[in-house]
Parts: structure tokens; sequence; C-alpha cells
């Protein structure tokens, strides 16, 4: 019974994009700075110079080699098609100037739901977490409904509070995955914090540890065993996983993996793929 009601609403191919029936919202409503993961600054609002008028990228297949890696690890979760379609009934921000400015604002909010509604449905699908499906499933349909709300209720609603609702709840899920692991615990090295920009893991036993939130930009985690390991809100970016074992982790996303640096050897839970230029 409990299968049927995650599988009646929760179908994954609403919470990914979906570039076809979006109006490339992502490559015009978000800023970004010039950095490693940019090759030049843009003001959110202003649409990307590689944008072409079919909302197409110009440069798609060479985003990383033309120094836009940071376009090739955004994900929206299908928000983009969502306020494109639905929010906004196909009307284009590039034909109706006037709505710009609100599809824009609405974006994000979106994009953020939608996020919440992606890791809800992972956690509906934990064995694990089945004692608390029925949380989760209350406020993953409570979360879907806001998303299908006008414009005006999308843009008053309290984002801020409603994650903080979903976070704790993630975080008892997480508990209950990782309680069967010997010697899981949330990483905080002295206590204080999740800075692990850098950090030397390799062939390290990190099996079971929630990695919530931590900065792992670039550490070395080359053969490290991360089975059932929770990465919700970690920073991967350019993390070397090159012959790691992440089989069972979870809350670990597309574009986590497609941030860190991986090879052929690199054991990913099935929710995930590896990245293309993992396997050149």
């Amino acid at each position: 019974m409990t299968e049927q009601l995650i599988n009646k609403d929760n179908k994954p191919h609403k919470l990914k994009a979906d570039c076809e029936n979006c109006f490339a919202l992502c490559c015009v409503a978000l800023p970004y700075s010039q950095s490693a993961d940019f090759a030049m600054k843009k003001c959110g609002g202003t649409p990307c110079i590689h944008l072409k008028s079919n909302y197409r990228c110009k440069i798609h297949q060479n985003l990383r080699t033309s120094g836009f890696k940071g376009c090739t690890v955004y994900e929206c979760y299908g928000a983009g098609q969502k306020v494109s379609q639905e929010s906004f009934q196909g009307v284009s921000w590039r034909d109706s100037p006037n709505i710009a400015d609100e599809m824009f604002q609405v974006f994000p909010i979106m994009q953020q739901l939608h996020e919440m509604l992606h890791y809800l449905q992972e956690a509906l699908n934990l064995q694990d977490a089945r004692p608390l499906y029925n949380e989760l499933q209350q406020i993953y349909e409570e979360t879907e409904m806001v998303t299908h709300g006008s414009r005006a209720s999308l843009l008053e609603f309290d984002v801020p509070a409603h994650r903080m609702i979903i976070s704790n709840l993630l975080l008892d899920v997480s508990k209950l995955v990782r309680t069967k692991v010997k010697g899981g615990k949330y990483l905080k090295p002295k206590g204080v914090t999740t800075d692990l920009i850098g950090a030397n893991f390799k062939r390290a036993n990190l099996k079971g540890i929630s990695f919530r939130g931590a900065y792992l930009i670039a550490a070395n985690l080359r053969g490290a065993d991360l089975r059932m390991c929770d990465f919700l809100g970690s920073d991967l970016r350019d993390a070397d996983l090159s012959g790691a074992n992440l089989t069972g982790s979870f809350f670990l996303t597309q574009a986590q993996v497609n941030a860190a640096k991986g090879d052929k050897m690199t054991q990913l839970p099935k929710s995930v793929s590896p990245p293309l230029h993992w396997l050149v």
C-alpha cells in the first residue's frame, strides 16, 4: 500500500530538466561571477552570450573546455519547464518582456521547491526510512501543491522555513539509514566545522559518515570507502573520487557527481551516472 502511494505521484521524470520545454531560464535568470566555473561574469536577468534564438546553447557540447564548467553541474530538477509551461502557460520572456522580471523571480523559487521534492522522492524510496514514510509523503504532497500555486503565491512563499522542516525530516531519514552502519556518524572535525577543502582521505574508511553540508572541494577521496554516506548539500567540486566506493550512498545528486573527478573504477549509487569527463 505504501509503495503504491509513493509511486502514484512521485514520478522521476517530473524532477528532471526538460530543456525542450523550457525558455532557457537557467541561461537568463541566474547570475554568475567570473571564476574557475565561468569564463565571464553575467548579471541575473541577462541572457548568456551563447544563448541562441531557439533557447539553445551555442557551445553546449564544449562547455567544459570553453570555461563554462559551472553550466554542466547545474540542475533545475524540472523547475524550468514547470515555470515555462505551467506558471506562465507557455508565454516566453522573450515574446512578452513585461513578464520577464516576474518569471526570473519565480524560477529560482521553483528550483528550490523541486530540489526539495527530489530529496523527498529519494527518501520515499529508501527502505530503511519506512517508519517516516507517512510524514515524507505528506510533506511531499504539500510541497508539490505549492509548486502548482499562482505566481503571486510562489513569490510570497516562505522557502527557508519550509526547507528547514524538510531538512530536519531528512536528517531523521539519514539517521535511520546509517544506524546499521558501524561507526556511522556526522563528520565534524574538532567538533566545530565541516570545512574539508583539500582534505586527504585517500583510501580512508568513511563508511556511514554524514557529509551533510560539508565542503569537500578538491578533497582527495581516491579509493575511499564511502558506502552508505549522506551527501546532502555537500560541495564536491573537484573532489577526487577515483576508485572510491559510493555504493548505497544517498542524497547524492548528478550535479554533485558532475562537479567531482572520478574514473572507471568509481562505484556510484544507481541513482546517478558517471559523467562523460570521467571516462575519457
